[in-house]
Order: structure tokens, then C-alpha cells, then sequence
């Protein structure tokens, strides 16, 4: 359990990076929607990692005490991600499209470089 806890922790600390990084490019950039987009993309695909790591945590619980769990919330995962869309077509002046699906797509990215930079580090 401690492990999948440091986990977690890493990637909300990448996470917290990027969206940083998209913040300072959309304050001094000409790309304001592109980086507009990403911001609202990443932050609700932080929002729905969050709400991963609290379901699987409450999933790896209930495993230990032998109980089930309901579900793993993909609905209200998706939900969110429509919401994003939403708002993306709705504003276009102001999110792009592409930026915001990138940005929901953006702790998936984390999730796979952070397991293949600690698999390569863990076998030398």
C-alpha cells in the first residue's frame, strides 16, 4: 500500500508541473487558447486521476477485507471528460478543441512515462 501511495503522490507532482508550465505558456505566449485548452483539459484529467486513485484505493481496501466494490466510477470519469468537451465546443474562442482533449488525455501520458522511467530504473 505504501508504494501505491508514493505513486500517487508522484504523479499529482507531475501533474501539478505540467499544468505550472501550461499556466506560464498561456501568460506569456501568443497561444493563450491552445494553453487555455490544456489547462482546462489537465485539470480535469487531474481531477479524474484523483478520482482513480480513490477508487482503487478503495477497491485494494476492500480486496484486503473481502468485500465489493460498486464500481470504479468510469461514469462519472466520462462525465467529466463530455463536460470538457462541453465547454471546449461551446468556447472556441477561448479553449481549443484538440488542447483540451490532449489535456484530458494528460495523466494517462504521466501514468505510462512514470511506469516505464521506474521499470528502466528498477532493472539497473
Amino acid at each position: 500500500m505504501q508504494e501505491w501511495q508514493q505513486m500517487t503522490i508522484r504523479y499529482r507532482k507531475y501533474m501539478f508541473y505540467l499544468l505550472a508550465l501550461y499556466v506560464l505558456g498561456w501568460g506569456f505566449t501568443s497561444y493563450q487558447s491552445v494553453f487555455a485548452g490544456l489547462i482546462l483539459g489537465t485539470s480535469l484529467g487531474f481531477f479524474n486521476m484523483w478520482l482513480l486513485a480513490k477508487k482503487t484505493d478503495t477497491l485494494g481496501k476492500a480486496v484486503t477485507t473481502g468485500t465489493t466494490v460498486r464500481t470504479l466510477g468510469t461514469l462519472s470519469r466520462m462525465a467529466t471528460a463530455v463536460l470538457a468537451v462541453i465547454v471546449a465546443l461551446r468556447y472556441p474562442d477561448i479553449f481549443h478543441f484538440i488542447s483540451v482533449i490532449i489535456g484530458l488525455m494528460t495523466y494517462i501520458f504521466v501514468i505510462m512515462i512514470d511506469y516505464f522511467l521506474h521499470s528502466i530504473l528498477i532493472r539497473k
